[in-house]
């Protein structure tokens, strides 16, 4: 598990990537519809305000709920694995409508073009 911090890093730079591919795509790749290219990244934006919004969250007990620290430790260790394997695949799944819509975007011919380079 990350710590918070590397975490919200790895968020930064994920969508400053994918934004930035988007600015790319919409100057270079002729034919894209470049108001769908701006849109997507004001939508990558919201992603990534809100998922730095979830990055930080509490464990809902205490200590003396338990019987002894090494069950808190446990119960506590194991919330936060959930709430960031969660918290992952809600922002993955996010990323890939993403990506589905940039790949939409893009004219017939520079898809074919793509797969002719792979």
């Amino acid at each position: 598990m990350s710590s918070k911090r590397q975490l919200k890093k790895l968020v930064r730079y994920m969508c400053g990537d994918i934004a930035a591919e988007c600015i790319i795509a919409r100057d270079v790749v002729p034919g894209i519809d470049a108001t769908v290219m701006n849109n997507l990244v004001i939508k990558i934006a919201h992603v990534q305000s809100a998922t730095l919004d979830k990055v930080t969250f509490a464990f809902d007990k205490v200590a003396s709920d338990f019987e002894n620290e090494a069950e808190y430790k446990r119960a506590r260790s194991q919330y936060m694995k959930k709430a960031y394997r969660s918290l992952k695949i809600e922002f993955n799944k996010q990323v890939n409508e993403i990506v589905k819509e940039m790949n939409a975007a893009l004219p017939q011919a520079q898809k074919d073009l793509n797969k002719a380079r792979k």
